[in-house]
């Protein structure tokens, strides 16, 4: 189902050892996101959700030039806009369900397995607001980041106005958002928008290294810190604790809540089943 039956699919999955690698694989064209790229990101998220081999999520893009330029002006903007009518059968899938952006790029889904951002090249508009739906970051030092939406009339709805402010100072989100001009990473690790930033030929490997380290936690525990974070973000303390408490009730349920204490006296590593 893509335009050329020879042509790699716009993203590839690979899954090992707890962690699904997701890169987005149009590097000619700087991993613009193509209506093929959004319904194969709809369709792994689902899978990958119920899968219970994978911990971890680790999302890249193909090449060294851009992890994504965003939505791509020559078909997604167009379909989204409804000024082209669909040229092959993902341009119909996606045509006939336009809320698959949202959902492929982690706007309107609840995704509670932590992900990874590997940031090997720029990241702008659409690209940076992906970033943004991920949870630890390693950037190269060479990238940049940049919400451009606002210098083509548009604006970063694909969940950055939500989120920025919530994960940086207002004064340096109303910049990302309002000036439109690519930040460095140097300065994106300054005010906290990614964990770390490397020389461009380490950035998979760290990534990879933090994602190992993350499935060495129970895959169940892993999911009820990070729900309990997401749902409590901006909320007034008492309705964060009651979630958190749910949470945690939830995963003291689990054979894994005990199979951790078991093992750390037992001196021997924990064997989690995510049950």
């Amino acid at each position: 189902m893509t335009d050329d039956h020879d042509s790699p699919p716009h993203l590839l999955i690979e899954k090992r050892d707890g962690i699904a690698r997701l890169t987005l694989n149009r590097p000619h064209k700087r991993n613009a996101f193509s209506p093929e790229m959004m319904v194969r990101l709809c369709d792994a998220w689902t899978a990958l959700e119920g899968d219970p081999e994978v911990r971890v999520v680790l999302l890249t893009g193909a090449g060294d030039k851009a992890f994504s330029s965003g939505g791509d002006l020559g078909t997604l903007i167009p379909l989204m806009m409804r000024t082209r009518e669909p040229q092959n059968e993902w341009e119909r899938r996606f045509a006939a369900d336009r809320k698959q952006l949202g959902r492929a790029i982690l706007r309107n889904a609840t995704f509670y397995k932590p992900i990874v951002a590997a940031i090997n090249g720029h990241a702008l508009a659409g690209g940076a607001e992906f970033i943004l739906s991920t949870d630890l970051r390693v950037m190269s030092s060479e990238a940049t980041i940049a919400l451009t939406e606002v210098r083509r009339g548009l604006i970063a709805g694909g969940g950055s106005l939500a989120r920025l402010t919530r994960q940086v100072p207002w004064a340096f989100a109303m910049e990302l958002a309002l000036v439109g001009e690519p930040i460095s990473a140097g300065l994106a690790r300054e005010i906290g928008l990614v964990n770390r930033v490397v020389p461009p030929g380490e950035v998979l490997a760290t990534a990879e290294d933090l994602a190992r380290r993350i499935c060495l936690g129970a895959p169940i525990a892993l999911m009820k810190s990070k729900e309990a974070m997401v749902r409590g973000s901006g909320r007034p303390l008492e309705e964060a604790f009651a979630i958190e408490t749910q949470c945690t009730k939830d995963n003291a349920a689990t054979s894994d809540a005990r199979e951790g204490p078991r093992a750390f006296m037992e001196k021997r590593p924990p064997v989690f089943k995510g049950r």
